[in-house]
This record gives structure tokens, C-alpha cells and sequence, in this order.
């Protein structure tokens, strides 16, 4: 078993901003990072529209500067896939059944004497299978952020399991900010049996840590029940 800790979503690197997170329920809105629409097929482009109605539900709209906007949705919840480019992609390319990607984001909590940002994990696939982008016919461009791009020679695209996978819920912090940095907080490290990173580093990397002892994050993550869907927002 492999078991590999991604990063998703709008920050302070891409967008300019950080999605919301209510700590008394763990309600969130999952925010893609923009994309540029010179890239992206015409007919194929997902916007940032597509999040208000989530967000005012929650009680909170998007900066102006993202309205109308396209959006990389990825993951993309509802059809189950992530894609990933290379050379970040390495780790990725030999997944297969068991083999599993946790989602986090760094998440701004929506009470306001919280100053710090909330890392946590809104995301989990088991994966299918992993396919190169090139592969994948027109008919199914639509499914993921990466071949709704007119340039992914070198991309791949990742299918997880259904009814097994999806976007978490309720978010479940994993971070704090230790050692000049936002990490995940020592106590879980001890129970997950360690990452590959240094102290459990969770900001932007080029490589994609992972699970020492994927087994015991997969025990872990399970005890807390987390509840998953297909659906982006």
C-alpha cells in the first residue's frame, strides 16, 4: 500500500485568498486555484461562478477578482479524477488498487479571533488506475481540469474508486504552526507513523510527500468516519 498527502485548492500562491472553514461544524467550501483561459478548450471551461451559491450558504462570497473567472477543478470530486504533471507527478505513476491520495487545503477559519490558517484534509481517493492524459479520448476531455487543457503531453489523470472516494463533508484539521511553519501537529504524525517530509512540512513542494506507514493513516482516517461524495460543491 502507498499512500501519497496532496495540496488542493485557492490559497494566498493561487487566487490570492484562502477558502472558508466553520470550526463548529467543519463545514467548507472546496475553491479550486484559477486557471489561465488560454490553455483551456473554449467549450470546456469550468468557472469560479460555479462556487457562490456553496459559498453563501456558508455565509461568505468570493473576492472580486475570481468572479467569472476560470477555475483548474482539480480534483474534480464528481468525476472522481486528479491529474498531475510532471515532474511532480513521479510518485504517482505506479499507483494502483490500495493505493490511496489524501486532499488538504489550507482553509481560513470563519471565526475571526482565529488568525492562523486551518490545514486540513478535505479529500480521499482510492485510486483505479492512473492514465496518460494523451491517452484519453475527446469524449472524456471534460472529466478533469488537465484534459480540459489544450497542452498536457507529459500529464497524467488519475481515476479513483467510487463510492469508496470523494470530497470529505466536514474538513478535518490535521495542521499547526510550529517551527516557522504549518505542519502536521506532532500527535498525529506519532499515530499516522510519519511522513516523508521534514516535520511533517505541509506548505506547497515541489515533491509530494508520503505515508511512512500508510496502514495506520488508513486506520486512523477510518476511526474518524469521515463522510464522502461525489460532488464538487
Amino acid at each position: 500500500m502507498k499512500g501519497v498527502l496532496v495540496r488542493v485548492g485557492v490559497d494566498h500562491s493561487y487566487g490570492r485568498w484562502n477558502a472558508p472553514y466553520d470550526p463548529q461544524t467543519g463545514r467548507f467550501v472546496y475553491v479550486p486555484i484559477p486557471d489561465n483561459p488560454r490553455r483551456l478548450h473554449p467549450h470546456l471551461i469550468r468557472r469560479f461562478d460555479e462556487v457562490c451559491h456553496s459559498l453563501s450558504k456558508i455565509g461568505t462570497s468570493l473576492p472580486t477578482d475570481l468572479n467569472g473567472k476560470p477555475m483548474h477543478l482539480d480534483p474534480d470530486f464528481e468525476m472522481l479524477t486528479y491529474g498531475d504533471v510532471w515532474p511532480r507527478s513521479a510518485p504517482l505513476l505506479d499507483m494502483c488498487d490500495d493505493d490511496f491520495i489524501v486532499f488538504y487545503a489550507g482553509l481560513r477559519s470563519m471565526n475571526r479571533a482565529d488568525r492562523e490558517l486551518v490545514y486540513a484534509i478535505i479529500g480521499f481517493y482510492w485510486v483505479s488506475e492512473v492514465v496518460q492524459a494523451s491517452d484519453i479520448p475527446e469524449n472524456r476531455w471534460h472529466e478533469n481540469a488537465h484534459t480540459r487543457r489544450k497542452d498536457y503531453d507529459t500529464d497524467i489523470v488519475i481515476r479513483a474508486v467510487r463510492k469508496r472516494s470523494g470530497k470529505l463533508k466536514n474538513a478535518i484539521p490535521i495542521g499547526e504552526f510550529r517551527n516557522k511553519s504549518y505542519r502536521v501537529r506532532q500527535d498525529l504524525l506519532d499515530i499516522w507513523g510519519g511522513l516523508s517530509v521534514k516535520d511533517g512540512y505541509l506548505q506547497r513542494s515541489a515533491r509530494l510527500p508520503h505515508f511512512l506507514n500508510p496502514e495506520r493513516f488508513v486506520r486512523w482516517f477510518e476511526k474518524n468516519n469521515p463522510g464522502l461524495e461525489a460532488k464538487n460543491f
